[in-house]
């Protein structure tokens, strides 16, 4: 990983849900855009081998890959950051977690919104997000229900979203 290169607005974040869907979702996500390859689900070597092909494709589109996992396992892996607590994005869900993501890039702040991992949770929803937001140090990626959609309601260009590019919402 060399030097932080200016971060993407718009990401696609992994998961067991969307993972049958990932190869044509990195296509769909906006060239330039990021990739967060979380799929805590699998085995390490199977974990590994997916990587491989998902970034691969994902470079294919100009997009930057990021590895859930430490710095040092991005790196070795040859992701171009880390993503988690102490890793390069780092998901944040209230003020205090914000203050201690010092050492981050970018904050993934989350839920913005309902979402379908988290059916019926509370959510921040747009005023909250932007109290929080503007408290931050670096730059904020709003997380939860996001897609081309909710992020125009928000009018927040940066986001990121687990669904936002599966055929049925990237029309949206």
């Amino acid at each position: 990983m060399a030097r932080l290169k200016p971060l993407p607005a718009v990401w696609l974040i992994s998961d067991a849900r969307n993972d049958a869907a990932l190869e044509s979702a990195l296509g769909r996500l906006p060239r330039g855009g990021g990739f967060i390859f979380r799929h805590y689900h699998l085995p390490p070597a199977e974990r590994r081998a997916r990587f491989v092909v998902l970034a691969r494709i994902a470079r294919a589109h100009g997009h930057m890959v990021s590895l859930a996992g430490s710095r040092a396992m991005a790196r070795r892996w040859g992701a171009d950051l880390a993503y988690g607590t102490g890793g390069h994005l780092v998901p944040v869900h209230s003020m205090r977690e914000i203050g201690r993501a010092t050492q981050a890039a970018a904050l993934l702040l989350s839920p913005v919104f309902p979402t379908r991992s988290h059916p019926g949770g509370k959510v921040l929803g747009p005023l909250r997000f932007r109290l929080l937001a503007a408290r931050a140090q670096v730059p904020v990626i709003a997380l939860g229900g996001m897609n081309a959609r909710s992020a125009r309601q928000l009018g927040w260009p940066r986001w990121a979203g687990i669904d936002a590019f599966s055929q049925s919402s990237s029309r949206a």
